[in-house]
């Protein structure tokens, strides 16, 4: 069991309208680190936003190619609106990084550490509940911490409706430059799927020190078991799945699985919305370009669709 310690630094002190920021960290020795932003007095809701894959912070920044800063839009556009947000350095990245290595970790470690988020974030605020908003693989995360009676329902942005298995598959078969390492591709993810580690010496460079590096095969072989649909048929609070057309990354089929997993699930399309929460054109170069962009605002109505699923679907 994690024991929560939660302090407070850094507040900005904010005229009546006017936005507070607040440093917060959980964790076993306070290692865990985040920024909780919200408007001066009692907050509609509260919403924790949970990072998406690989050495993503807590803005939604990642150093392998995403200057967009799509989490720190969202937080300013709910408190904006009365919401209060709380976005977060994963254990071993950013401020978090004094919390372990960022390798060695499992979705149940990041659920238990969502789970001192959450209560970080009810300390802080003053809520009952939080909700989470998990994107890309923050989704499954959230996904995997959401059977707490203090979690008020959650928010899927661009998340998976299927084992990462078949995401991994679809992604190198969508590049035509994969077409030589496809078939090392499948051998290393056949064997990581039944639990068995690969020799990265024995796969061509792009998948043995990148996709199929020796430090992260066995988070691999953990996310690999997970199947998003069958945890959400199981959980029975509200749920938003919002889904961008344009997204490379993960497709509207996903979100058809996540909707039809059980009764009741809400869905938000944007047609032209891409995997980081902008609007974009399908072709990939152009749609790839905006991950590097901090000034495209995001995808329009996305923050009053889930400004009003969080304030409407009170548990």
């Amino acid at each position: 069991m994690i024991t929560l310690i939660l302090a407070a630094a850094q507040v900005m002190t904010a005229s009546p309208g006017a936005l507070r920021q607040t440093e917060l960290t959980a964790g076993t020795g306070r290692q865990l680190v985040g920024t909780l932003l919200q408007a001066v007095g009692t907050p509609r809701a509260t919403v924790l936003i949970i990072p998406g894959s690989g050495p993503t912070d807590r803005n939604g920044n990642n150093p392998l190619g995403i200057n967009a800063a799509p989490y720190k839009l969202l937080a300013e556009g709910l408190a904006a609106r009365g919401i209060a947000t709380l976005r977060i350095d994963k254990r071993g990245l950013g401020g978090s990084r004094g919390a372990g290595d960022g390798n060695n970790v499992t979705i149940g470690r990041y659920a238990a550490d969502t789970g001192s988020w959450v209560t970080a974030a009810r300390q802080a605020t003053g809520a009952r509940c939080v909700w989470l908003a998990g994107h890309s693989e923050g989704g499954l995360i959230a996904l995997a911490a959401a059977d707490r009676p203090d979690v008020c329902g959650l928010v899927l942005l661009e998340a998976a409706g299927r084992p990462l298995g078949g995401i991994i598959r679809e992604q190198l078969r969508a590049n035509p430059a994969n077409a030589p390492i496809l078939a090392d591709a499948e051998r290393a993810l056949t064997s990581l799927e039944a639990g068995r580690r690969v020799e990265a010496a024995s796969l061509p460079p792009a998948l043995g020190q990148g996709l199929f590096n020796p430090a992260v095969q066995d988070f691999l072989i953990d996310e690999l078991r997970y199947d998003p649909a069958k945890l959400l048929a199981a959980y029975k609070g509200p749920v938003l799945v919002v889904q961008g057309g344009t997204d490379l990354q993960v497709k509207p089929a996903d979100a058809d699985r996540l909707v039809a997993a059980r009764p009741g699930v809400a869905r938000a399309d944007f047609p032209t919305m891409n995997h980081i929460l902008k609007e974009a054109p399908a072709a990939r170069d152009a749609n790839i370009a905006t991950y590097g962009n901090p000034n495209l605002p995001l995808a329009p109505g996305l923050v009053d669709r889930i400004a009003a699923f969080v304030t409407e679907k009170r548990r």
